[in-house]
């Protein structure tokens, strides 16, 4: 559903989280609850307007509220919600930017190319590059995010692997995935 409505989109949006990490492996390595996908959060009205069957939320305080210009700014995370149905879809994560340079939420001094940050699978659905998730996932490292590590991290390049362990020390220093 959402690579056919987003075909035309020329945002450089791609497929994020656990999900990203299975389309670089692949395969499909566990059960997914949600699907995720981040887009420069300048681009995101282009992401919206393909989804006119959905009202867009925005966590704030705990609570789901509607997708203004005011609620937007209180963070990064948006969900749509198809409206008939009333159910929940996906979540579009709305990345800092500089033009077309992707600038990591966590630590501004992260920097890089949309064209290095979105890769795309066999069939060409974009997802973004595994080391970036990783360096999300490494935030919480819960039980599903230390098994996504575990799984993507030897099927990382060795550039990959230098450009992880460099974005963690500056936004999670000294963690422990850092060191691998």
């Amino acid at each position: 559903m959402l690579a056919s409505r987003l075909a035309g989109v020329t945002a450089p949006w791609c497929v994020a989280g656990g999900w990203a990490i299975d389309l670089f492996l692949g395969e499909v390595t566990r059960p997914h609850g949600d699907i995720e996908i981040a887009v420069p959060a300048g681009r995101f009205a282009e992401i919206a307007g393909c989804f006119p069957d959905c009202d867009f939320c925005v966590p704030v305080d705990g609570a789901l509220v509607p997708a203004t210009a005011e609620t937007l700014a209180e963070g990064f995370q948006t969900w749509a919600v198809e409206r008939a149905a009333g159910r929940w879809r996906f979540d579009v994560f709305r990345e800092p930017h500089d033009g077309d340079t992707w600038v990591c939420r966590r630590d501004e001094r992260i920097r890089r190319p949309y064209a290095e940050v979105v890769r795309h699978d066999p069939a060409g659905l974009p997802y973004l590059a595994p080391e970036i998730v990783l360096l999300f996932k490494a935030k919480h490292g819960g039980e599903k995010d230390q098994a996504d590590f575990a799984r993507a991290h030897p099927r990382l390049d060795p550039d990959q692997r230098r450009w992880l362990a460099d974005a963690l020390d500056l936004a999670h220093p000294g963690h422990a995935w850092g060191g691998r």
